[in-house]
């Protein structure tokens, strides 16, 4: 199992974890969580090697294989297929190894290491290292390209690819699915469902760690604590936490009351059975969020547009591309206030061509382009991070939009994006990526559009964030288009979904699983395929070896589950009691009776706990051995 005993981090003066205990065992998926700089990318290098606990101790087997996604990649004239294989470090140093044995005539030494390049299945590795590369995006005319000619955002996925060609026991991902679109998501979680190893993985995307992980660890106030269950589960019993704190229940009240009356607003106006269907669930599993996001420091709203013309934009007949390569052909569209559209296609398809042609961005090679007068358009992408001045603060930025506005006013706007304090007035330029985006989509807002444009918005943006994101747009008056591989923005804020596919843009009818199904239809060999293990055993062997070890560990597993529930109700039974004891009343003369019985108890489940905290780690241990 990985171990932390007493651990403590600190970054220069700031601490990041103070004493912390955490216990994860072989085979857990356990997703990562906590507001920005909390500490989860310096856990990720403290693992990686890079830091060293300040006290405390951080332990792993020493026979494990750790996977990391590398962040940087050199612009070699190195293939993409090879650059994926180096992901195999062992098989590497085998293929060397050999070449040297045959070099020198050595016949034992051949004869070994093919042995053991059998027991690796080293004669698919450039099968798998390609089917890796196809789930990921990539073209068959993709793989022998030179890393050199792809751009960050695709050498970042080469890299992700190296990553999952490793047969590690451990595997790190931090934030993967910022460069892959929906398509890439989707495998990713497939393959990910397949992984033997340990998994720790941090992601702002609520869909994807529902899917993939069964443990949640929650870092806050330098500390982690570690909740069972997938990360729904963990928003309820954070939020059944912060309910005792009568400080926060007024705001969840109101939080909940806001996304009831939206969910009953939109059940009535409901025409598109399957997808309304499909957004009404995701609308009412979101009343169970709000309480677990209370303390959210980012809230705003879509002020109305000045005017709402209707249509506020048309394409007819639109063909769109680039010079010599046609994307889209023969594209009619209009865009009506009220509209909530979600792009969807596979990659290359032509989702960013036409919300560039819809902003005005690029001029129909065909057809035309047909706004309203009144048209007032956000555009959000990702090149627009890097369009902001970078030596201007984010009040300037909006005075320069806004002379007229007082400075008072557009604080108070910028604190519901996060920007509160002396952040206002700091210069962009040392933002992270994050703080870049948040402040695009503040500029967005306060320019009041009436068509609003979305290419990946949350690309960079943290679990709270992209919350106060859904809530603003369910609100929101005008039209909206948006591309993302976020499928729970897409279910919270989406009321039809259009595929763009085939050079065309249609309807789709269904909801996202429908899409899941009809890219397997489509491309069969991108569904996932089994990670790399050590060997590759007979089916019938493994398939009777694992019916054996299941009968022979249920004795086990049976009891490993109760001592958890145990352990579970114990725990709650001890917070419901510390939650009483901090209320001033409970001190009172009249309720001293209360207070001995409490606190007896209290004594009670702290000795209980140990007792089958203790048996339980044993039978883990037992379990895993």
């Amino acid at each position: 199992m990985l171990k932390l005993s007493g651990l403590s981090l600190r970054r220069g003066p700031r601490v990041l974890f103070r004493e912390v205990s955490l216990a994860v065992h072989a085979g857990w998926r356990v997703g990562l969580t906590g507001a920005n700089g909390t500490g989860k990318s310096s856990l990720f290098a403290l693992l990686r090697g890079e830091l060293s606990a300040d006290e405390g101790r951080c332990e792993w087997p020493s026979e494990w294989v750790i996977a990391t996604v590398a962040q940087e990649t050199s612009a070699t004239d190195r293939s993409a297929l090879d650059h994926v294989l180096d992901g195999d470090a062992e098989l590497r140093a085998l293929e060397s190894d050999l070449t040297r044995a045959q070099a020198e005539g050595d016949g034992t030494r051949i004869g070994r290491l093919h042995e053991r390049l059998d027991a690796v299945d080293a004669w698919r590795a450039q099968s798998r290292a390609a089917r890796l590369l196809h789930g990921l995006g990539f073209s068959e005319a993709d793989l022998s390209r030179p890393v050199s000619d792809f751009s960050g955002g695709w050498r970042m996925r080469l890299n992700l690819a190296q990553a999952l060609m490793c047969r590690s026991d451990l595997l790190l991902l931090d934030e993967p699915t910022n460069h892959l679109d929906l398509d890439a998501v989707l495998w990713l979680e497939q393959w990910l469902g397949s992984y033997p190893g340990t998994l720790l993985l941090v992601s702002h995307d609520r869909a994807f760690l529902d899917a993939v992980v069964d443990h949640v660890a929650h870092i806050e106030r330098q500390s982690i604590t570690l909740y069972t269950g997938n990360y729904s589960s963990f928003e309820r019993q954070r939020a059944e936490a912060l309910a005792q704190q009568q400080a926060l229940f007024e705001r969840q009240q109101s939080e909940i009351a806001h996304m009831e009356r939206f969910v009953a607003r939109f059940r009535a106006k409901a025409t598109k059975a399957r997808q309304a269907q499909s957004r009404i669930k995701a609308l009412e599993r979101m009343t169970q969020v709000a309480p677990a996001h209370a303390d959210s420091p980012f809230r705003f709203t879509f002020p109305p547009p000045g005017r709402l013309p209707n249509p506020l934009l048309q394409l007819a007949d639109v063909v769109a591309g680039y010079p010599g390569h046609v994307v889209l052909e023969r594209v009619n569209v209009a865009m009506r206030p009220g509209d909530r559209i979600g792009l969807l296609g596979p990659n290359g398809a032509g989702k960013s061509t036409l919300i560039r042609v819809l902003a005005g961005e690029r001029t129909p090679i065909a057809g035309a382009r047909e706004p309203a007068t009144d048209l007032a358009t956000g555009y959000f992408a990702q090149h627009q991070l890097e369009q902001l001045d970078p030596q201007s603060s984010p009040l300037l930025h909006l005075q320069r939009l806004d002379p007229r506005a007082t400075e008072q006013s557009i604080r108070d706007f910028l604190g519901g994006f996060g920007f509160a304090g002396d952040m206002a007035l700091a210069p962009v330029a040392p933002f992270s990526g994050g703080e870049k985006a948040r402040l695009v989509l503040a500029i967005l807002v306060w320019q009041r559009p009436n068509l609003l444009l979305l290419d990946e918005p949350t690309n960079h943006l943290d679990l709270e964030m992209r919350l106060a994101l859904e809530l603003a747009l369910q609100e929101y008056e005008g039209a909206l288009v948006v591309v993302s591989h976020d499928r729970h923005l897409l279910e919270s804020v989406c009321d039809e979904l259009w595929i763009v596919s085939g050079g065309g843009v249609a309807p789709f009818d269904g909801d996202l699983e429908d899409y899941r199904q009809w890219l397997m239809r489509r491309d069969p060999d991108r569904t996932a395929m089994e990670p790399a293990g050590d060997g590759v055993p007979d089916r019938r062997t493994q398939r009777r070896e694992a019916a054996e070890a299941r009968r022979r560990l249920k004795p086990l597993r049976d009891a490993c589950a109760r001592l958890e529930s145990r352990h579970d109700e114990l725990a709650a039974e001890k917070a419901r009691i510390e939650a009483r004891l901090a209320e001033p009343d409970i001190y009172d003369e009249n309720s001293k009776p209360e207070l001995q019985t409490l606190l007896a108890r209290q004594g009670e489940l702290v000795r209980e706990l140990e007792a089958v905290e203790n048996e339980w780690m044993e039978a883990l241990l037992k379990l895993e051995g």
